[in-house]
């Protein structure tokens, strides 16, 4: 719940210094809008209403008025939100339009971006408590996605978190959560992706006094525009502008002005996520507890008593109009049902207001019923004499077993989210930040938060410590370990002018490095962001469950009730004996206890959960084997992958080319001819234009160092080049001293009019079938001189093209590269099917080729010009190592650059799918043979009878046993190199 109006600060930056509502917090980045819009927007509380026959109402009232654009009226928020022309119409007469229809009606006070269209929306974050199955998801679902302002809302049971995109001018975050609860779950906010917001932990606040205080410093701060502070919980919310003030220069500026009174730490949303987990867990487990000390007495009147004579007579002691033991039982198991097994009747409540079921209606009608049979037995013996058996036990054990079975299964849906719980805790606390004086000579070190880390700051890496950010290494040199986010377990050397990843530990020397990459933008905050989308999303098997969800508690009580009448109806007929009944006993409760077990046996639990603990489990699982996975339709196409397409350089190549060979074909200086071709390549971001460029440098100066271009080009040993253009596919072409300079390959040359000679044609001949590619020059329309390249192959290439063949899975290459270097590459790594000469845009062309007969093709490539393929292809694998581009458009990212992944992630879907059908099989399976079970069918012939507290343990149990089924998922290990070719068809 969020915190009390009394116990939270709300202020606004600005002169005059008023408390704003939630909503202003949302609405900041608008304040410098100098838009100036005819329409005007304003929200209005209306109080009255009860249904949605009310909320039709109000919006048919208000859009009759002439001037009102739009109107909606959301009946869980009792709000209104109008869009109005304010030329044409005013606030009163809005309000009098409502009050005359019936309704009270308050004009919200406006915040500062009101009645301005949204410049963006945002994605927030919220954890939602009380889910128990699919129904409770689809629910939660439909109402975020009815709600005004909301574009977009996704919820994932197994997590129990929701993302939901909102335009904050229309909806707050507030508001979301106030919906969630309405509908009858818990809910709370735990981040979103606005820029210019932050929280932080306030240490030494302990009083209103020093709060004020707080407050007085943040109102005087230039940059903050508004934030909020509750005193309980220790929580700021500050919004500042990110050009005036950063999250660091606050935190100094707070404990510099209060002389280290007050320290401000910024708080994680995931160790806030952690603590709500927690926090259920141990309440759940309270609850059990509680039920279970409970439960224990009425357990020991029952089966120990009846043998000790002192106890039993005790309970036989007639007090007023009941025995003394009847009185026991009613108080103990009261307490039970109404105190403890409240949270079942409130959630059931509420989803039977939004016209939903789910699984605590099921609970709730199966206590309920068990506990006023009860009682109604008590009354009925105590008017007429005649004394039936009563089932308080049953009520009693059915509260405790389903407390047990739903802390069980807490526990076992936190085990699926380890995955970023361990992402999480990768991240580290601190950082040391050198502080250098002009001349760059450090002056101070001092340890900060990692949180506020700024891009462009010094910081030191101790050995055996974590590295605080992405960044590049200015000083020094060690090896790092970066197998928790690569899977990579060898060390990486890192020196001078290489790239780190935060989160990765420093095993030796010590490091100065400069931060790049802070907060989302880190590698590590991108894992975890993938992991969470992928957890988020539903594959598309999903929709069996959700349907099953939305009929199943009402044919369960449907069932429930032919079951009781199908009983009662044979016994009044005698179609079954007497001696069946129990003691005292009538076949109205002889048939009212099979109903109820029914009613309790049911369990669409495990339905919601077969698809989602699965997928949870497995990009845990992925992402610690350095494969990321997108979203649980990605694991579901992967399984029936039937073609695997490859881009060859960088992809089956290291992206490593080297120059082999260099030969000039005119009488110009070979020394000439390198500096020549490579002024022309230095301004390419090609693969092969860098080798190039690194072949040149290497023949004038013996260099093998990595040096820049930028560098070259300050030594002086390059030549000016201009008209310089990129022709993707082709080469380059630039102008040298006027004169007119191509470099690329035989296509450029002949679409140019150079001439190749015969012996230039069998050079390059010679070096296509030894898979090199001959690189041609000419120079002022005369072709100078060849330079062959040859980019090696990944080790593992050609085990993984025969892993895949023996899957069952077809491998194809494509390449922008001639036909001969082609099919040399190609019959190295034992790939049949071939296309050569492909520009970029033909690559995707190739993959829908193969999709026209239905097939589910898989693209693998690392560049940018293979990003349209990638998002072609039903399914895309970006190597790690590749292009952000490439990586955006790729449904699995393999972060180790090694294609054994290619085949871990296709061999890891078909695992995951498997154990989804089986929690399929179980799920349904449970329920289509406990429910006649438990209805009795078994008792004529067999005398099986399930009682109502044995079904309950059942239930609570089904759904443990799924969550604990996708956790064996855990226990999945890669093929290794030397197994990957005893796979075979699955």
């Amino acid at each position: 719940m969020a915190p009390g109006v009394r116990n939270l600060q709300l202020t606004t930056q600005s002169a005059r210094r008023k408390v704003a509502s939630t909503d202003d917090m949302e609405n900041v980045r608008l304040l410098d809008s100098d838009d100036d819009d005819e329409m005007r927007r304003i929200q209005i509380r209306v109080s009255g209403m009860t249904c949605t026959a009310c909320s039709n109402s109000i919006e048919s009232a208000l859009k009759a008025i002439d001037g009102v654009v739009t109107a909606s009226v959301a009946l869980l928020q009792n709000k209104a939100d109008v869009v109005f022309n304010p030329a044409l119409v005013k606030d009163e007469d809005i309000k009098n339009a409502i009050e005359d229809a019936g309704f009270e009606a308050d004009i919200l006070p406006e915040s500062s971006g009101q009645g301005k269209i949204p410049h963006e929306t945002l994605v927030g974050q919220f954890t939602i408590g009380g889910m128990t199955c699919a129904a409770c998801v689809n629910s939660v679902e439909g109402i975020l996605r009815d709600l005004p302002g909301v574009k977009r809302a996704v919820v994932a049971l197994a997590t129990s978190l929701g993302e939901v995109e909102y335009d904050p001018s229309v909806i707050s975050k507030d508001d979301i959560v106030n919906a969630i609860e309405d509908s009858g779950f818990e809910a709370s906010f735990v981040q979103s992706n606005e820029q210019d917001k932050i929280i932080y932990g306030v240490v030494g606040v302990y009083s209103v006094t020093d709060a004020q205080v707080l407050e007085g410093m943040l109102s005087n701060m230039k940059g903050v525009r508004q934030f909020r502070f509750d005193q309980i919980s220790g929580e700021l919310d500050v919004l500042f502008d990110p050009q005036v003030l950063s999250p660091r220069s606050l935190v100094d500026g707070i404990h510099g002005e209060s002389n280290g009174k007050f320290k401000l730490r910024v708080r994680s949303p995931y160790t806030r996520m952690v603590s709500k987990d927690v926090e259920e867990t141990s309440t759940i487990f309270r609850l059990f507890i509680s039920s279970l000390c409970l439960s224990v007495p009425l357990f020991f009147m029952k089966v120990v008593c009846p043998h000790i004579p002192f106890m039993y007579s005790l309970l036989l002691w007639r007090c007023g109009p009941f025995l003394m033991g009847d009185w026991v039982k009613w108080a103990l198991v009261s307490v039970i049902q109404f105190g403890i097994g409240k949270r079942f009747y409130i959630a059931a409540g509420r989803a039977l207001r939004n016209g939903s079921t789910n699984m605590d209606v099921l609970i709730a009608v199966g206590t309920t019923a068990s506990y006023v049979y009860s009682v109604y037995a008590l009354l009925y013996g105590a008017l007429t004499g005649f004394w039936s058996p009563t089932y308080f036990e049953t009520s009693a054990m059915l509260i405790t077993f389903v407390l047990l079975g739903k802390y069980l299964e807490v526990l076992a849906k936190g085990k699926t989210s380890d995955a970023i719980k361990k992402l999480v805790e990768l991240a580290p606390a601190t950082a040391i930040l050198i502080i250098n004086d002009k001349d760059g000579k450090s002056i101070e070190e001092r340890e900060i938060d990692s949180l506020l880390v700024q891009p462009g700051d010094t910081l030191k890496v101790l050995p055996g410590t974590k590295i605080p950010a992405d960044g590049i290494v200015t000083w020094g040199s060690s090896y790092v370990n970066e197998s928790m986010v690569t899977g990579e377990s060898v060390p990486v050397l890192k020196e001078v002018n290489v790239s780190v990843i935060g989160g990765t530990i420093n095993l030796h020397g010590v490091l100065h490095i400069k931060a790049t990459k802070i907060g989302s933008d880190t590698v590590l905050s991108q894992i975890i962001s993938l992991v969470e989308t992928a957890q988020m999303s539903k594959a598309p098997i999903q929709k069996f469950a959700d349907y099953v969800a939305s009929i199943f508690v009402p044919t369960v009580i449907s069932l429930a009730l032919l079951t009781f009448l199908s009983w009662y109806i044979a016994g009044s007929i005698g179609a079954y004996p007497d001696e069946w009944l129990p003691e005292n006993g009538t076949h109205f409760v002889f048939a009212l206890m099979f109903s109820i077990s029914v009613v309790v046996i049911a369990c669409p639990c495990a339905l919601g959960l077969a698809t989602p603990t699965a997928v949870m489990v497995a990009t845990g699982v992925g992402a610690n084997n350095g494969v990321l996975i997108k979203g649980g339709d990605a694991l579901e196409r992967a399984q029936m992958v039937k073609y695997v397409i490859f881009d060859k350089t960088g992809t089956l190549t290291q992206g490593k080319a080297s120059v082999t060979t260099a030969k000039v074909f005119t009488e110009m200086q070979r020394g000439e001819f390198l500096t020549l071709v490579a002024s022309a390549e230095a301004s390419s971001e090609h693969p092969l234009a860098k080798a190039v460029l690194a072949y040149a440098r290497h023949f004038h100066f013996f260099d093998d160092s990595s040096a820049t271009t930028e560098n070259d080009a300050k030594s002086g040993w390059l030549f000016d080049v201009s008209d310089f253009s990129a022709l993707p596919g082709r080469g380059v072409q630039c102008s040298i001293d006027g004169r007119r300079i191509l470099v690329g390959n035989r296509n450029l040359m002949v679409e140019s009019g150079i001439d190749i000679s015969t012996e230039v044609e069998n050079f390059v001949v010679e070096l296509e079938q030894t898979a090199q590619t001959g690189i041609l020059v000419s120079y002022d329309d005369i072709l100078i001189g060849v330079l062959g390249v040859a980019d090696p192959l990944k080790r593992e290439a050609s085990v993984v093209i025969e892993g895949l063949q023996k899957m069952g899975v077809t491998p194809v290459m494509v390449t922008g590269d001639n036909w001969r270097t082609a099919r040399a590459v190609a019959k190295e790594v034992g790939i049949q099917d071939v296309r050569a000469e492909v520009m970029p845009a033909g690559k995707a062309e190739i993959v829908r080729s193969f999709q026209k007969d239905g097939s589910i093709v898989a693209m693998v490539g690392d560049g940018i010009n293979d990003s349209p393929a990638l998002a072609a292809a039903d399914i895309g694998m970006a190597i790690g190592a590749g292009t952000d581009v490439a990586i955006e458009a790729a449904n699995f990212v393999l972060m180790r650059n090694n294609l054994e992944d290619v085949i871990t992630a296709i061999h890891l879907s078909r695992k995951t799918f498997s154990r989804i059908r089986l929690n399929y099989i179980f799920a349904m399976g449970y329920n289509v043979v406990a429910i006649p079970v438990a209805a009795g069918v078994l008792y004529p012939s067999l005398g099986i009878k399930l009682p109502p507290w044995v079904s309950g343990a059942c239930m609570a149990l089904s759904s443990v046993s799924v969550v604990c089924s996708s956790l064996l998922l855990k226990r999945y290990r890669r093929p290794r190199l030397t197994t990957v070719l005893e796979i075979i068809v699955e």
